[in-house]
């Protein structure tokens, strides 16, 4: 390597900084606080879960709360529980997501949406080779299409909403919405399409004073997630056992902080915060602090990821070596 080359890397920090410091200046993040009392949230996927535990939480921050899912006597047991623990009433919406008439009907029966959490979500792990087609059209139809449906049911609403503060949009993804992982091809694709969802949103909304927070749970412990588990090829297992998993509650709570600071990105968990900054890429940041960690970890965060890919990837040849 010549010295002109040895130069130029060795300043690149210097240089990264001084053009944030710059721009930090010039375009100055604008923090924001979204408000949840006495406001519309409407939440998907409300009757178990993340979304239930997220709907109790901002019911007992003094919200209007309305929660859609599919079985109505889920949603008559939730409404239940919400009153039970918080003593508010929620009003509750059976509908499929897939279906954009019966979501459209839902959400105007509702009315003006202040804080839309898309929460409903269905993961069936296996290999592509092997997952019948209908179980990853039907992934892909709820996870991804689904939300498509709320946001643009919910929007002309959200637009026109009452008090025009700060509105919110929260969209929760998944730590496999960050990175692939063998067995959740046809998952990560329908929350790896999130992402990109969610930052030209941003940019459609942001003059309507409408936040978007994108949610990155890791395995979540739910209704569903023992079930699915049996389901998991056993390298997927191997694979993600580095990644611990997390209670309803403690992510409904990451969740709820992130989307009321109007977080574009919101981790959960210690993994997921560095999972966050190692796929930071063209993401909205509205933090000075976080955007320089995000600048100055950029490197390392590269050579770590690199040394989880290897380890994967070594993981993948001795478990298919061993089984030939």
């Amino acid at each position: 390597m010549s010295d002109l080359s040895i130069a130029f890397f060795s300043l690149l920090p210097f240089f990264s900084l001084s053009l944030l410091v710059f721009l930090a200046f010039i375009i100055r993040p604008r923090p924001v606080k979204v408000p949840i009392k006495n406001r519309h949230v409407f939440i998907t996927g409300g009757s178990s879960g993340i979304g239930l535990a997220l709907a109790q939480q901002v019911a007992s921050e003094g919200a209007k709360v309305s929660i859609l899912a599919r079985n109505i006597g889920r949603l008559e047991d939730a409404k239940e529980s919400i009153r039970l623990s918080t003593g508010r009433d929620v009003a509750i919406f059976s509908a499929d997501v897939r279906d954009y008439e019966a979501v459209k009907k839902a959400v105007e029966e509702a009315g003006p949406i202040d804080v839309l959490v898309c929460n409903q979500g269905v993961f069936v792990p296996q290999e592509l080779e092997t997952q019948d087609i209908e179980e990853i059209k039907f992934m892909i139809d709820v996870n991804l299409t689904g939300t498509f449906h709320l946001i643009k049911a919910a929007l002309p609403g959200m637009k026109n909403r009452a008090d025009r503060g700060p509105g919110s949009i929260a969209i929760i993804s998944s730590q496999a919405g960050q990175v692939g992982i063998y067995g959740y091809t046809a998952y990560s694709a329908s929350k790896f399409g999130l992402r990109g969802l969610a930052e030209a949103l941003q940019q459609e909304v942001i003059g309507e004073n409408i936040h978007v927070s994108l949610i990155f749970p890791p395995d979540t412990e739910t209704p569903g997630f023992a079930e699915e588990n049996k389901r998991r090829p056993q390298l997927t297992s191997i694979l993600a056992a580095s990644s611990g998993s997390m209670r309803a509650d403690e992510v409904a709570k990451k969740a709820l902080n992130g989307l009321k600071s109007g977080n574009f990105i919101v981790p959960c968990n210690f993994e997921g915060f560095f999972l966050s900054l190692a796929t930071s890429g063209l993401s909205p940041q509205r933090s000075f602090l976080m955007a320089f960690i995000e600048v100055i970890a950029a490197g390392i965060l590269r050579v770590v990821g690199l040394c989880f890919q290897w380890n994967w990837y070594g993981n993948i040849d001795k478990f298919l070596g061993e089984r030939k």
